[in-house]
């Protein structure tokens, strides 16, 4: 099954580096700058970004439907300089060397089915889950810390 997984508008992030440090603290969110390469997961890019990049570590509410028990939001950290990535059949770079936790959702955000897995396990329960018509998407998140990652939806 043809899979989609686009990362979070650039645009609904970028006001927010406008904000100075006090204004972002008051939100609870937090400027960082990249300590070292490939350590820091652009939601918006889907990638992971350089040494020296500024990004906002914030709160992100991913799965918002008020009358499910599964209404989420977690940590995520964006990056000033992404464009929202986009991948149609394959991983983005941050999922593929990651574990992942795959929620697969039906439309009133109702879990139906978890597994976690990593690289081509991520693509077997990708499309095990959307062949089941009930589900309307997947949410993919950091097994570790538990982060979301990523929509994934049916091309």
């Amino acid at each position: 099954m043809t899979f989609h997984i686009r990362g979070l508008d650039a645009d609904a992030f970028a006001p927010l580096f406008l904000l100075d440090e006090g204004r972002l603290q008051a939100m609870g969110a937090r400027r960082v700058y990249a300590d070292q390469a490939d350590a820091y997961p652009c939601r918006i890019s889907l990638t992971r970004v350089a040494e020296g990049e500024e990004l906002l570590l914030l709160n992100h509410a991913h799965q918002t439907n008020a009358a499910s028990p599964y209404r989420a939001a977690g940590p995520i950290f964006v990056s000033r300089s992404a464009r929202t990535g986009s991948y149609r059949g394959e991983l983005p770079p941050i999922f593929r060397d990651r574990l992942l936790s795959l929620r697969a959702y039906d439309g009133n955000a109702f879990i139906l089915d978890a597994e976690v897995g990593e690289g081509e396990d991520v693509l077997r329960l990708i499309d095990r889950f959307l062949a089941d018509p009930k589900v309307a998407h997947v949410d993919a998140h950091f097994a570790r810390r538990g982060c979301f990652a990523a929509r994934i939806e049916r091309a």
